[in-house]
């Protein structure tokens, strides 16, 4: 039973007759929670495509500092937000507090029906996919079930028990779910310095690597660059960036559950952003140094290849564990923090009204949990989450610069709410973060119209239901 005293302190949100949430992440659970969500497979697979448009050693490290930078100007903002409005739900909540309760549910429902579903789904496949290559038993090749469309191969089974465990595992506390979080991360953050402290010192790479940036056609080319052709491959790079950098709002979502979260999650962002970006650089450093950037561009699995130059090719096989356990940390991180989430819009009366219950005993948002690992698994089973998530990337990024602008918005809306923490770089950064993201959906929109109306039709599926469950609100009041 979790401890309702002493580091776990009590939910205000909790009454005599309704349990509420403890608050029983620390400081350093909230980072790890933030960093291991972040570092997932990213790292291991978006070098080549950034090395591409950007084959010059100093433009390709620059990419990944600029989209720190920019993750960090969003985080400011975000911090503010979190120490005004310390609950679950987290951005859910800020978008309520500026915009209402549509394009909060809209959001939220956005997350649970392909982005944290599709998320936790494509992580535990990719874990076991990983796996696969260390035990042949476990292969894409071995057919569990086929029928009615459906096919059903060994690694799509580790994937679901792997989801069914670590919902359980959260279940039944938020202190186990957090412990195994932490493990994860620390067993991912021990192995990736591994890699990148024997990679240097006992490694077959060379220095030259660095400084190669007249040997080739693609990197003169990229240092003739004019203004305007560089600004367009760094917003390219910026593509595969950001989607590495994606998972800093996690701690939010879990703010109803931190400790001191007026000065912890505001915390945590930023500690986390930079301990995430340290290791980005570090491991980029690493493929960098063991092989010069035209070959870089050439592997979609760089890690993999790092790995097999630098050591031998029976290295490959230590790396899949690395990534295994990386993808498993980053789907452990989200199934924590998501279901929050509709934890939040339940309570609001917008979403199934059950998943609004705390567990008297695990003092955990259970039936949220259960609820997210349901449509979580059927869209392992359906194979589809990977498409699905691709129609939404451009409202996940529009949906951050929403609640950048909703920091706006609340500065004139609600003076009154105490601000523990302001925004750094108020209004500037913020708005340098606005005019980036808002610049970045235009073009995701413009460039690839199918999947930007294939995911605005995907949100505006939730309006129904949203009107359905006001509606039964209303009636429960009355």
């Amino acid at each position: 039973m979790e401890p309702s005293s002493g580091v776990a302190e009590k939910n205000p949100s909790s009454t005599d007759s309704q349990p509420g949430l403890i608050r029983g992440l620390s400081l350093l659970d909230s980072v790890l929670l933030l960093a291991g969500g972040i570092i997932g497979s990213s790292i291991f697979l978006t070098a080549k495509d950034i090395a591409g448009p950007l084959p010059h050693p100093v433009l390709f490290f620059l990419v990944w500092v600029i989209g720190a930078i920019i993750s960090m100007c969003a985080a400011f903002a975000f911090a503010e937000l979190g120490s005004m409005f310390p609950d679950s739900g987290g951005q859910y909540v800020y978008l309520r507090e500026a915009f209402g309760d549509l394009i909060a549910f809209l959001y939220g429902w956005m997350l649970f029906a392909v982005a944290n579903g599709g998320t936790i789904a494509a992580l535990s496949v990719a874990s076991a996919a990983y796996l696969g290559a260390i035990f042949p038993a476990i292969s894409e090749q071995h057919v569990v079930f086929a029928a009615a469309g459906i096919t059903l191969t060994r690694v799509h089974v580790i994937a679901l028990i792997s989801i069914v465990i670590v919902t359980w595992i959260n279940v039944v506390g938020l202190r186990r779910g957090a412990v195994l979080q932490n493990a994860a991360t620390w067993a991912k953050f021990v192995a990736m310095g591994a890699f990148v402290i024997l990679g240097f010192a006992l490694g077959k790479g060379h220095w030259s690597n660095f400084t190669q940036h007249g040997g080739s056609p693609s990197a003169r080319i990229a240092m003739g660059m004019g203004a305007s052709q560089l600004v367009s491959a760094l917003g390219i790079g910026l593509i595969a960036v950001f989607w590495a950098y994606d998972g800093w709002v996690y701690i939010t979502w879990v703010a109803g559950e931190v400790q001191e979260p007026r000065r912890n999650v505001p915390r945590a962002m930023v500690l986390g952003i930079i301990v995430v970006a340290v290791v980005y650089l570090a491991m980029n450093l690493t493929y960098v140094y063991a092989m010069p950037l035209t070959e870089v561009a050439k592997h979609e699995t760089i890690a993999a290849t790092a790995a097999e130059v630098l050591f031998s090719p029976r290295a490959a096989n230590w790396l899949s564990a690395v990534i295994a356990l990386s993808c498993f940390g980053a789907m452990a991180s989200c199934t924590l923090s998501g279901a929050r989430v509709y934890f939040a819009m339940a309570r609001d009366g917008v979403f199934f009204r059950r998943m609004a219950d705390v567990h008297p005993k695990w003092r955990t948002p259970a039936l949220s949990l259960i609820g997210q690992a349901l449509w979580a698994c059927l869209l392992t089973v359906s194979g589809r989450y990977d498409q699905l998530y691709t129609y939404v990337i451009y409202g996940m990024v529009l949906s951050y610069t929403l609640t950048v602008i909703g920091l706006f918005v609340l500065r004139v809306k609600r003076p009154d709410v105490p601000r523990p923490y302001r925004c750094t770089g108020y209004p500037w950064l913020p708005a340098i973060y606005v005019a980036l993201g808002s610049w970045w959906t235009i073009n995701t929109i413009v460039t690839r119209p199918k999947e930007a109306l294939a995911g605005t039709v995907i949100v505006l599926l939730g309006v129904p239901g949203y009107l359905y469950w006001k509606r039964q609100s209303r009636k429960s009041v009355t």
